[in-house]
Formats: structure tokens, C-alpha cells, sequence
């Protein structure tokens, strides 16, 4: 009855699209005049720990995960089979695109950073030296030295690459979701290919973000082969190619989209910032078409202990902490927006990030045929991912995934009459969405897989749709 009452609402809804947006509930994230009114961050943004009083609460640098002091499990006639989690890389150093032309303050990575090495199966490759940590450096002979900005002037550093605490809150990670699922999945302390998968994206930041939940969570392995998809198709990053999703993406253009930026107090906010970091507006680098380069550049910096910028040519002038809060608050309200309250933002989220719902969808229900043996598969990708997957489950409250952040997908048998049920968690908690199904805490598996269809329909459809 339950699943025939789910079906119905949701083939009702479908009538006149193969796509029903269900639009997320009013909260102060994505009504524009409160986030400009507004006063204080949306949560936390200067340390990678949460007071145990408020784990759950939305931290930007280290966002909630599943954890045994909060996990809840189900009744005893459900036995936990099978486990697939997706994440965003953790903290890193800021993205190149999104530091000022020069950079008032330090940024080391001595001594840490990528592992760049190659290994054969046998012979002398097999103990071929690993190269630690690529260090930047720059050398005046070379004439394209001085054509682009020094950013942070004589770093050591990628931009990006993970930084060291974002290591530390990878291994955490990993060893936090081994105390909740080892031992009810029956996984050994070393990774076993046949029982367990982790998969990365072709950008190297889900790779040593995977050096650390490896550690944390198979911590007897010393070498470990994760799993890729050629950058021409990923659908975890995503990276396959989708005019249509292209097309129809929420944003410049759409009249409320615009509306934000030439709102007299962002154009005022604006014209702060760009005074301190020396950016002109218009720009050709995309600072003013949304906040994500100043949100990358101050986050990423507040979140390792740094001071907020100030102009190298007026040093009194700095970003005021209320500037720094305000330019979060939008960005939130932009991702909201974007994937969520946009009346297209669901058929975006569909075409965008369909192909690796389709994945899940067939891990599932190989799981539940038995023809799989794969009890636990992690996925490690970036907010670009997190973003359509909350947009295409259409969660109630949307925010811009922070550092880490965490969707699991738990698929129980139920004792006696064999059937299997579904728990999404988001932030270690049961997803709460806008459509049918819910809270999507223990839903007969057949629910989601309905609710797949019905925005998706089958992998042709996909692609043709993408194409269309």
C-alpha cells in the first residue's frame, strides 16, 4: 500500500513532465532579503571542529558525517547489506582562479602535498622512489614569470591541493565511518577489492583525500587502487557531456538570478571587496557573476586560521568579518538557488547528475539479486557533485556542501519476508525532501527506485535526453 500511495502521488505529479519540481521549504538560506538583512555567518567557518553540542550544525570547513555517537540503528529485523557513500574532497588551499592578483598574507605547504609516483607490478618499478610533495617555485629567467599575479607571493602550495589539516579531517572521516559500519558489514581492517571500492574523480584532489579515508577506514593498507572514470564521460565529478542540462542551468540570465547581483547592497558589497583584493568589475574572470571566487578565497583561508584579506596598496583597508558573512550568506542563497528553488533547477539536477544516480541504482539492485558482493563503495567528488545530488533527491533545506560533506545510502533486508529498505543520511541524519517520499528514513527500496524512473527513466533516456 505504501509504495502503490508513493507511486501514485508521483506518476500524478509527472503528468505534463518527466521532471516535478518540488520546491524546497522558506528558510532565512534562500530568502534573499534575509540573507541581505542578515547578520553572522550560516554556521561555522574558522575551524574544522564542532563543539559535541552542536554536531550537525552546518560547518563549511569540516561538515558533518555519520559518527557512532550519533548514529541511530534501525530495528533489530533489519540487517544493514549493503552501504554506498558519496562525499566532497575535504579543505584545501584555494583554488588559483579564485586568489587576487597578489596576496597580502603567507601560504606554506612545506613538507606536505600530492604524491606524484609511478609503480610497475614487478621488477625494478616495483621499488620505483615515490616523489613527495610537488613544491611551487618560480625562476626569473623564465619571461612569463611576472604576466600573471604571484597570489601568494613564494608559496610552496598548489592551488589546489589539500592541506595538511585536510588530511587530518580525511583520516578522521575514514575512521568514523569504520566504527559505525566495519563490524556490521563484516569489513576487515585492510581494503579487499572484492568486498569494498573507493572511487575517485581526474581531479587529483579526490585522490589524496582517498590517501586519508583509506587510512581511517581500511587502516592495514599500505597501497590501495582506486577506482576512475575517463574525464570524457565521469559521472561522479561529472564531467559527460549534456547540452541540454548546459542549456537550461539556473542562473545568468534567469531575471531573479540577476536580480541579486544588481541589488544596491551587493553592488555596494561588491564595490568593498574589489577595492581590497584590486579586481575591476566588469571583470573577465567571472568575480561578479556569482560570489564563489571571494566565498573560495576567504573560506578557504578563515578555515586554516587565516586573517581575512587586505589591500597590498592601502594595508588598512581589509574585508570586515560582516563583509566575510555576508558574502557566505549569499553563496549559500546562490547554490540554493541554483539547485533547488529555480522552477528548472530539478530537470537540471536530473540531466547534470543522472548517470550516476543510474549507477547507484544498479549497485542497489545487484545488491538486492545477488550478484554482487560489494558490501561498501565510497565515492570521493566535490560540491559540483554534492550540489545535483541534493537537487535531483529535491532535500528540503538547501545549502552549499561544504568541506566533506556526506550522503550515505544504507540498504537493509528486513527478516521474515525478504524485502529491503532504503535510509539516505545527509550529515549523519535522515535526509529530509520535498517530494513524496519524504524523509527518506527506511522507504521500501522499490520507492526510490519509482522515484529514479520517474525523473530519470532508463540510461538511453538519459542520453538522449542530454542530447536533445
Amino acid at each position: 500500500m505504501l509504495r502503490s500511495a508513493v507511486l501514485l502521488a508521483i506518476l500524478a505529479a509527472a503528468v505534463d513532465s518527466a521532471v516535478v519540481h518540488y520546491p524546497p521549504k522558506s528558510t532565512q538560506i534562500n530568502n534573499l532579503t534575509q540573507v541581505l538583512s542578515g547578520s553572522g555567518a550560516p554556521g561555522i567557518f574558522d575551524s574544522s571542529t564542532t563543539p559535541l553540542k552542536d554536531y550537525g550544525e552546518y560547518n563549511w570547513c569540516n561538515m558533518p558525517h555519520v559518527r557512532t555517537q550519533e548514529y541511530k540503528s534501525p530495528a533489530k529485523e533489519f540487517t544493514l547489506e549493503y552501504v554506498e557513500v558519496i562525499q566532497r574532497h575535504h579543505k584545501r588551499t584555494p583554488y588559483a582562479s579564485n586568489t587576487f592578483f597578489k596576496e597580502n598574507i603567507a601560504w606554506s605547504c612545506d613538507g606536505s602535498g600530492p604524491v606524484h609516483s609511478g609503480k610497475s607490478a614487478s621488477g625494478p618499478g616495483k621499488d620505483a622512489t615515490n616523489i613527495q610533495a610537488w613544491a611551487a617555485f618560480t625562476d626569473s629567467p623564465n619571461p612569463w614569470t611576472n604576466s600573471v599575479g604571484p597570489g601568494f607571493v613564494g608559496s610552496t602550495c598548489q592551488f589546489p591541493q589539500l592541506t595538511s589539516d585536510g588530511l587530518d579531517d580525511s583520516i578522521t572521516h575514514g575512521s568514523d565511518l569504520r566504527a559505525t559500519y566495519a563490524k556490521s558489514l563484516g569489513l576487515g581492517d585492510t581494503l579487499d577489492p572484492k568486498t569494498a571500492q573507493i572511487r575517485v574523480t581526474n581531479n587529483f584532489l579526490t585522490s589524496q583525500v582517498a590517501s586519508g579515508i583509506v587510512r581511517g577506514l581500511f587502516p592495514r593498507t599500505t597501497n590501495a587502487a582506486v577506482l576512475i572514470q575517463s574525464s570524457s564521460f565521469d559521472s561522479l565529478e561529472p564531467t559527460y557531456p549534456c547540452s541540454k542540462a548546459n542549456s537550461i542551468k539556473p542562473g545568468a540570465g534567469d531575471p531573479n538570478w540577476d536580480a541579486h547581483l544588481t541589488n544596491p547592497a551587493v553592488k555596494a558589497l561588491y564595490a568593498r571587496l574589489d577595492k581590497v583584493s584590486g579586481t575591476s568589475n566588469p571583470d573577465t574572470g567571472g568575480w561578479h557573476v556569482s560570489f564563489d571566487h571571494y566565498y573560495d578565497n576567504m573560506s578557504a583561508k578563515q578555515c586554516h586560521s587565516k586573517a581575512l584579506p587586505c589591500s597590498v596598496n592601502e594595508t588598512s583597508l581589509c574585508v570586515s568579518q560582516a563583509d566575510a558573512n555576508t558574502v557566505y550568506r549569499l553563496g549559500n542563497w546562490e547554490y540554493s538557488y541554483v539547485y533547488r528553488d529555480a522552477p528548472n533547477s530539478a530537470q537540471f539536477s536530473a540531466l547534470h547528475y543522472g548517470a550516476w544516480v543510474l549507477e547507484l541504482t544498479s549497485h542497489l539492485q545487484a545488491k538486492i539479486s545477488g550478484k554482487s558482493q560489494l558490501k561498501y563503495f565510497h565515492n570521493i567528488a566535490h560540491d559540483g557533485s554534492m550540489a545535483p545530488l541534493l537537487g535531483f533527491l529535491q532535500i528540503s533545506e538547501m545549502v552549499w556542501p561544504g568541506m566533506g560533506s556526506e550522503v550515505v545510502f544504507e540498504l537493509f533486508r528486513k527478516s521474515g519476508n525478504n524485502s529491503f529498505f532504503l535510509r539516505v543520511l545527509w550529515g549523519g541524519q535522515p535526509m529530509e525532501t520535498s517530494t513524496p517520499l519524504g524523509r527518506l528514513d527506511m522507504i521500501p527500496v522499490e520507492n526510490f527506485f519509482d522515484y529514479v524512473n520517474s525523473m530519470l527513466g532508463s540510461g538511453s533516456d538519459l542520453f538522449n535526453a542530454c542530447n536533445s
